[in-house]
């Protein structure tokens, strides 16, 4: 029997909130609504949940603090609403370790697309046809591990990765020494077609270089005019 996924609603408004709930359940999903931080931290333990959905304007802790300590202990994937579109707010929530980000007013159905969408990239990485049985992926002294889905350095500290830059780095294990566009790259790992100013894949590479440390810049380098490319061997472990 196929697991229905949880979705976590965090928003002060209470209508928003019930709305969604009331929707996303309408839709298959099972949904939880909270008011804020505090609700968010004690749903969290206890119960399990598969998304987020984060409202950048709560009182007291707002989305974008309450963003940075999921990120910090989780790579639960994240989509952010703000009742603002200022382009800032966006990279400012991407930057934070958003999957993908609504602003307000939004329509439910366009939010539940793109929580299925962001479920759909979650759950199902495709691999390289060479890499599919792997279990660890090695690259430049540092250990990708794909059933925990977690980054180890050399010396095997983990290092926490969100869920855009687990499929970022993902995909460019799996296309190393190759060079990918930003549009590739924004369709590889969002779904979807960026405009002429989408700044978010460069975020998304600025946050998982700053993962790798202080050499990141060698190992994904920028190619001008073209995009990013892994400069690194990678070895697959079974």
């Amino acid at each position: 029997m196929q697991r229905t996924e949880h979705i976590l609603i965090v928003d002060d408004d209470v209508e928003i909130r019930h709305l969604l709930r009331d929707y996303l359940e309408r839709n298959g999903l099972r949904a939880t609504a909270v008011a804020d931080g505090r609700g968010m931290r004690a749903a969290l333990s206890k119960g399990q949940f598969d998304l987020v959905i984060l409202d950048l304007m709560l009182p007291g802790e707002d989305g974008l603090v309450l963003c940075r300590e999921l990120r910090a202990h989780s790579n639960l994937p994240v989509v952010m609403l703000t009742a603002r579109g200022d382009e800032t707010d966006r990279i400012v929530g991407l930057e934070m370790g958003a999957d993908d980000y609504l602003p307000k007013p939004f329509n439910p159905r366009e939010l539940l697309a793109r929580i299925k969408a962001v479920l759909r990239r979650t759950q199902a990485l495709p691999p390289t046809p060479e890499r599919s049985e792997a279990r660890r992926l090695h690259f430049a002294g540092w250990t990708l591990d794909l059933a925990r889905r977690q980054l180890l350095s050399a010396t095997g500290v983990v290092v926490s990765l969100s869920g855009g830059e687990y499929r970022l780095l993902r995909i460019f294990l799996d296309h190393a020494q190759r060079v990918l566009s930003r549009d590739q790259l924004l369709d590889m790992s969002h779904g979807r077609e960026g405009t002429p100013f989408d700044r978010s894949i460069d975020v998304q590479v600025g946050r998982l270089r700053r993962r790798l440390g202080d050499d990141s810049a060698n190992l994904i380098q920028t190619v001008r005019g073209e995009g990013y490319v892994l400069a690194a061997e990678v070895e697959s472990e079974r």
